[in-house]
């Protein structure tokens, strides 16, 4: 059993512990961190969890053997850095960092201290995707050609801070909340990106926004792709990939289906699981040694790479080269 601390304990810090605690049989929470403890010390008493307001209070802990980072993105390097030092395996929710600089700096410094770097990407753990990759993987669609993701929700509005407001802290209209997961399966079935080129339409600002985003992409492989998403409308998730013999398309967490040259589309349901459990037990387990870690540091940074290129066309209305000439 990994002995962790959780930094953050607000709407998403909360969630992580409520599908972890006194659920997993391989990790468990032992201390959280809050800047405003008046506001979480029941919900801490309740889990039994040792509370204190500074992150320095958990690396001097010796007990911790694993940090959890639930916090504002423009602190994610500076703690990243921090736990790694503290000789201490450490798990940052997405988005890893807002520059490619500072994913570098932060895989850097867990490379050299020798610990592990977890990322916040539980929706690869959903059944739909583990079968989506599977059959990716197996060849059966021949050629890869084309991919399409869109991931849209309601949470914008339903769970407000002022911090994830900040144009400093989540730039990009929908990428921090949402369309960050869909970058992570593009990047992750498709490799690094060469170029983006961008929309936002906004109709509402925040709190509880109403914009859209738009993303065309070509990845260094020359396969194309198109992201969306919206922010202020019901829960949609879906990844569809595209070749030359069949396609497959995930929708949701747990529907799957094929659609084969000559044949009729086949349809496929899962049993669904806790996706935050699954992949902190995953995380866990390699922790501990017991297994590898499926999310490589160099795909985190591309990734970043790719999101901060999303921004800048964004800001600057241009297609963004991530390939130097």
């Amino acid at each position: 059993m990994i002995n962790a601390a959780i930094v953050g304990l607000g709407w998403w810090g909360q969630k992580i512990v409520n599908a972890v605690q006194g659920k997993s049989t391989r990790i468990r929470f032992i201390r959280g961190v809050s800047k405003e403890p008046d506001t979480v010390r029941e919900f801490t008493a309740r889990h039994q969890m040792e509370l204190s307001t500074e992150l320095a209070d958990v690396l001097a802990d010796p007990r911790v053997q694993a940090v959890i980072l639930a916090t504002p993105h423009s602190l994610h390097t500076e703690q990243i850095v921090a736990v790694a030092k503290a000789g201490k395996a450490v798990f940052c929710e997405k988005p890893l960092a807002l520059k490619k600089a500072d994913a570098v700096r932060s895989t850097a410094a867990c490379r050299d201290a020798g610990v592990l770097l977890g990322i916040g990407t539980n929706k690869r753990f959903w059944p739909s995707m583990r079968e989506l990759r599977r059959v990716v993987a197996s060849g059966e669609l021949g050629e890869i050609l084309h991919v399409e993701g869109h991931y849209s929700n309601e949470n914008s509005g339903a769970h407000f801070s002022q911090w994830r407001t900040s144009p400093s802290e989540a730039p990009g209209a929908g990428m921090t909340g949402s369309g960050i997961h869909v970058l992570d399966a593009l990047c992750n079935l498709l490799g690094p990106v060469a170029r983006v080129q961008t929309q936002v339409i906004t109709r509402k600002p925040a709190p509880d926004p109403t914009d859209t985003l738009s993303i065309m992409f070509e990845f260094e492989n020359h396969t194309s792709a198109l992201l969306g998403a919206v922010r202020a409308t019901p829960f949609y998730w879906r990844i569809h990939v595209f070749g030359r013999e069949a396609s497959v398309e995930a929708l949701g967490e747990t529907e799957l289906v094929i659609r084969r040259k000559g044949a009729k589309p086949e349809h496929f349901s899962y049993d669904p699981l806790d996706s935050l459990k699954e992949e902190f037990d995953v995380f866990a387990d390699a922790v501990a040694g017991h297994s590898e870690y499926p999310i490589k540091m160099p795909h985190m940074v591309n990734v970043v790479a790719a999101f901060e290129a999303i921004v800048q066309s964004i800001e600057t209305g241009q297609p963004v080269s991530l390939i130097k000439a």
